[in-house]
């Protein structure tokens, strides 16, 4: 921050290089204060965190916004909110992002938060004449943020610079391919006038890639569910065809299957500050974990993202939101060794199938509860890819490498189902 700096100020500053403009460290305490400067004044402050922080991790966190005003008709003729995004593509990688996403995600949507940005900068070095894994990884990340209405709002800020033309920072952008505010001959705008734009649409791409990942996270719970189901169906058969006849004759004699059922375990989480949660909504209903992990801020199910017109976008059975909770408690897939009888078994796969069914053998109605839970696979994967059609849609950027995570699984799933299309367009 340039100023030409009051004696006290600087009487209270480090001085780290002499010259032109000469180069201070404040080291403020947490308060707010500031000035605005001109570029010919001779003093240079660089401000930092007293506090120490490992040299690995970001020396900002999450998301924080400042706010320049009070200078109106002076050195600016405008107030200015400055929202800054630390920590991308820092040691934490995606489990911060889901921090900064949902960061955002509050700002943008909250009564008294920010409704529309002017512009979203990409800071470069004017001497980076390529783009990094960790830049390419920042970038990557922030273009998925946004809607596609952003792109020409998007603009390189070019730091360290000696007053040249930064050819090499707009030749590294152009052969990436970032999106941002193009002039008539599809080159970097140096200078842009744009319109602010509204973050109806960004909070809807926020509030989308929360869905999908907690889509894709339930749906791998519950496709687990479906196979540790399918291998009791198979031991069940197998019992079967081995011992009908014994247990025909006998109608106490049993076989051990591995019975698969649902159970509650507690997790760590809780609240922090004044109004975030950390925890997981589940539905009461269908026994499933709708978010989590990462449901770490709403205080109850109805300010969770993944509930939709009052209606969960997550479980199977889409419920309502009275059917849910947000609570430190997730279910979890376990299995038990039982003994049944041949009436056990009828009365289990015969409870839910239509009366003309309960006519069959129980062999046909094992064939018939397997081929049922193969059904409710295909649907849920289908759910799951929907997400991403949605995203595609009205995201600048439908895939990024945070997003990839969790693609991975469905798109291991639709190969499995032998869906070539979706694969290739996932």
């Amino acid at each position: 921050q340039r100023t030409r700096g009051s004696p006290d100020i600087i009487s209270k500053s480090v001085l780290l290089h002499p010259g032109s403009p000469s180069i201070y460290q404040l080291g403020p305490k947490k308060e707010t204060f500031g000035t605005l400067t001109k570029l010919t004044d001779e003093v240079c402050f660089q401000i930092v965190d007293e506090g120490k922080r490992s040299q690995t991790k970001s020396q900002t966190s999450d998301v924080i916004v400042y706010q320049v005003f009070g200078f109106e008709g002076k050195t600016l003729p405008y107030s200015l909110t400055i929202i800054d995004t630390p920590g991308f593509g820092d040691t934490r990688r995606i489990e911060h992002d889901i921090l900064v996403t949902q960061g955002l995600l509050d700002l943008f949507r909250s009564a008294d938060g920010v409704h529309e940005v002017n512009a979203v900068g990409l800071v470069m070095k004017s001497s980076e004449n390529r783009l990094s894994d960790r830049l390419w990884y920042i970038f990557d990340s922030v273009m998925s943020l946004f809607g596609k209405g952003i792109e020409k709002n998007i603009v390189a800020l070019i730091t360290h610079s000696n007053g040249t033309n930064p050819e090499n920072v707009l030749q590294a952008l152009e052969a990436a391919e970032i999106k941002c505010a193009r002039d008539e001959k599809n080159q970097e705008q140096r200078k842009t006038k744009t319109g602010p734009q509204k973050m109806n649409t960004t909070v809807e791409v926020l509030n989308e890639r929360v869905r999908l990942t907690a889509c894709i996270q339930n749906l791998q719970e519950r496709i687990g569910f479906i196979e540790e189901k399918q291998t009791e169906i198979k031991q069940t058969e197998e019992a079967l065809k081995k011992h009908e006849e014994e247990m025909k004759k006998n109608k106490n004699f049993t076989v051990e299957v591995d019975e698969t059922y649902k159970d509650k375990k507690p997790i760590k989480g809780g609240m922090w500050g004044l109004v975030f949660y950390d925890g997981a909504v589940t539905c009461k209903v269908c026994e499933e974990n709708c978010h989590y992990p990462g449901c770490t801020t709403a205080p109850s199910p109805q300010r969770c993202e993944i509930l939709k017109d009052g209606r969960c976008t997550s479980c199977t059975r889409k419920c309502p939101v009275e059917d849910h909770v947000k609570e430190e408690k997730i279910y979890v897939t376990k299995t038990r060794r039982v003994k049944k009888t041949l009436e056990d078994m009828k009365k289990k796969y015969e409870d839910n199938l239509a009366e003309r069914e309960k006519k069959s053998s129980l062999l046909e109605n094992l064939k018939t509860e397997m081929n049922q839970l193969e059904a409710d696979k295909t649907r849920w994967l289908e759910e799951a890819y929907q997400h991403v059609v949605n995203l595609e849609k009205i995201a600048l950027k439908a895939h990024s490498i945070s997003t990839y995570v969790h693609l991975d699984f469905l798109i291991e799933k639709m190969k499995e189902k032998g869906d070539a299309e979706k694969v290739q367009e996932l």
